[in-house]
């Protein structure tokens, strides 16, 4: 004997499912973006915190504050991906904390 499937049945299967799956990929869709915005982010603020724990390694060891960014690179092995990052650092004084500022390049 043979079961008939209810107009219903085919219905759900055909408009429910498609809609379903489409909901599942746009929502995956944007939280990955949103990690990945939040990951930009995070590395910034590591790459300036960065920068700032090697100038008071540098004030500590040697009594003043690094001269240039790249004493920084050259002595205290800060790496800065200039194509991802743009730098700017301000020296005031050598016993003043420079002023560092890290803005992130638009691709």
């Amino acid at each position: 004997m043979k079961k008939k499937h209810s107009a219903w049945g085919g219905l759900l299967r055909g408009l429910l499912l498609p809609v379903i799956v489409i909901a599942v990929l746009i929502f995956s869709a944007t939280a990955f973006n949103s990690l990945d915005e939040g990951r930009g982010q995070e590395s910034l603020e590591q790459l300036q915190e960065a920068i700032r724990r090697s100038c008071v390694a540098c004030y500590a060891a040697e009594g003043a504050y690094p001269p240039s960014l790249e004493y920084i690179q050259k002595y205290y092995g800060v790496q800065i991906d200039e194509a991802k990052y743009t730098v700017h650092y301000m020296v005031i004084a050598d016993n003043l904390m420079p002023d560092i500022t890290v803005l992130e390049n638009n691709p």
